[in-house]
């Protein structure tokens, strides 16, 4: 017999309308649909006209880890097995991971449902680089440690995304001012493809301002990555020097330090050279 198949269901951020076509589908034909809200799930259905045939049963981060075994149970016997959350794709920042992991373990095929992202989505209004991105998802809740993640990003020079609740949103912008800089670029994107949607573009700490009033909604914030520092060439003879007399070679420092800060090899062989 074979094995059924895990489907990872976009579900849409905010306006039923942006559902995929095939989101109805699998919804309707599939043997078990395991939904973070069961009663979210309800709504959608409505929205979208759909009766399931299978069963529903609810998989939220209070249970994954226990109905997990009986899902991938399923899967082994042949069932086909639809996660949705309750906005956008299972697993990011949201339940599933555990569930795509156990499948796999198990040699069952997983797939998915493409649909709204709300990364991608603010990513694409913000008005800041998007070539080269990485995703955060939610901020420790603790001062300290919230701090000490940022800390860590502050020189990433990726544009970053971050989840955040709204009631928490001041204090995580006047915390990322603290570890990034008041200039830095960022936009805060509320309530996305929603009746209210907001972007809100600025400094960071035009931001904090902007959100010390109050600020409702889902909430995605985006944030510019760090700017390349260019020491000047006598900065950067220094440190080759001490790397050199370390035991390194000076061929091979120069053209390290020459990549990392885009200053001429040349340039910084011949510098290094007049300062032994």
């Amino acid at each position: 017999m074979s094995t059924g198949t895990l489907v990872l269901a976009a579900t849409p951020i905010g306006d039923p309308r942006d559902a995929a076509p095939r989101l109805a589908q699998e919804l309707a034909t599939a043997d078990v649909v395991a939904a973070e809200d069961t009663r979210r799930l309800r709504r959608l259905l409505t929205e979208l006209a759909v009766t399931p045939s299978g069963s529903v049963v609810s998989y939220h981060e209070h249970n994954e880890a226990s109905r997990t075994p009986d899902l991938v149970a399923r899967l082994v016997a042949g069932e086909r097995v639809v996660v949705v959350t309750d906005a956008g794709m299972p697993s990011v920042s949201d339940p599933g991971y555990r569930l795509v992991a156990a499948a796999i373990e198990a040699d069952v095929p997983v797939t998915c449902v493409p649909g709204p992202s709300a990364v991608l989505m603010a990513l694409a209004v913000s008005g800041l680089p998007v070539d080269r991105f990485c995703f955060d998802g939610f901020l420790p809740r603790k001062p300290g440690e919230r701090a000490r993640v940022l800390a860590e990003v502050a020189e990433e020079r990726r544009t970053i995304v971050f989840f955040e609740a709204p009631h928490r949103l001041a204090e995580t912008l006047a915390a990322m001012r603290d570890a990034f800089g008041a200039d830095r670029r960022a936009a805060v994107c509320r309530e996305l493809t929603k009746t209210y949607e907001e972007v809100r573009r600025g400094t960071l700490e035009e931001l904090v301002a902007w959100a010390e009033a109050g600020v409702k909604g889902e909430i995605t914030v985006v944030v510019a990555g760090a700017e390349r520092k260019v020491p000047s060439l006598e900065e950067a003879v220094a440190g080759i020097r001490a790397r050199v007399d370390a035991g390194e070679r000076l061929k091979d420092v120069a053209a390290d330090v020459a990549s990392a800060t885009g200053l001429s090899k040349k340039a910084l062989y011949d510098a290094s050279l007049a300062a032994r």
